[in-house]
């Protein structure tokens, strides 16, 4: 689904206001007589974040916009053009950050242990998903979370896409989201993305037994001029890491399940199966 109409005007409209937001920055700290390595330290982020800030290729956390507001002495400012620039995201305050910085990202990996990874849902699969976590939700709603998801799959049909590798437990190929046909749909999906070498899967099986514990959700992204960051999901929170030592322990843990995992080609197979497996309990349905 292309970001076209209301929505893609509202996301230029957001990225306008994330580049006033660096502008204000820069003149604010000039105005107090500090480098960007300066407010920085005292932020507790690297100068090169500020200057990010600054030219809104990155945004910054709440509690960072906070600080800020504290050192330059702009009783509030930042935070609360912060909290208005979340509140206009289509996305959860916990994940509305991570939407950006996937758009930022040269490198994108994945582990998920339940469900296929949001990057590469097909509408139905998606809906089946949000209409389960909000069953008594009216249409206009399940119709918003929709477009913002399929509004973020979009990065991976882009000319300048990420390279994106996935890791999905065998469980994810199994649960009967949506029943039968939408199942069968999403692993063909899942297969052409792989086939068309658009996306790395593999998919880590049952025969593994016991690997890292990792969460439900963990995505690590790469940048072509930042530190990568981990991002992991809990019950309606998530939790992005920046701190190196931490981001590094978590591509430990994701290197053992890759090296767990079967190899691309046999993980293309298994999913073959399984979606002929649920095709075929869809015809007799």
């Amino acid at each position: 689904m292309a970001n076209t109409g209301r929505e893609g005007r509202k996301a230029g409209s957001r990225q306008a206001a994330w580049e006033f937001f660096g502008l204000e920055l820069k003149a604010r700290r000039e105005a107090a007589g500090l480098t960007q390595g300066e407010l920085g330290r005292r932020v507790f982020v690297s100068g090169g974040y500020i200057g990010q800030f600054e030219q809104a290729i990155r945004k910054p956390q709440k509690d960072v916009a906070a600080r800020i507001d504290e050192i330059l002495q702009t009783d509030g400012f930042f935070e609360r053009m912060w909290k208005k620039l979340i509140a206009d995201s289509p996305y959860d305050e916990h994940f509305a950050h991570v939407s950006e910085l996937e758009r930022l990202a040269t490198k994108i990996c994945a582990y998920t242990s339940m469900y296929v990874p949001g990057l590469l849902q097909t509408a139905e699969y998606a809906r089946a998903l949000f209409v389960a976590s909000n069953p008594l939700a009216d249409e206009a709603y399940i119709e918003d979370l929709l477009r913002g998801r399929m509004d973020r799959t979009m990065i991976l049909n882009d000319a300048t896409r990420p390279l994106y590798w996935a890791i999905l437990h065998e469980t994810a190929l199994r649960i009967p989201v949506g029943g039968p046909a939408v199942m069968a749909d999403e692993l063909d999906y899942l297969a052409a993305m792989a086939s068309e070498r658009k996306v790395l899967v593999q998919v880590l099986p049952f025969s593994a037994g016991a690997q890292p514990i990792i969460g439900k959700l963990v995505t690590v992204m790469e940048f072509e001029d930042a530190p990568p960051t981990a991002y992991a999901e809990g019950v309606l929170s998530g939790t992005l890491q920046d701190d190196p030592a931490t981001v590094k322990r978590i591509q430990g843990y994701y290197d053992l399940l890759r090296a767990a995992a079967l190899s691309p080609k046999a993980s293309l197979g298994m999913i073959e199966s399984v979606a002929e497996d649920y095709r075929r309990c869809a015809s007799t349905t």
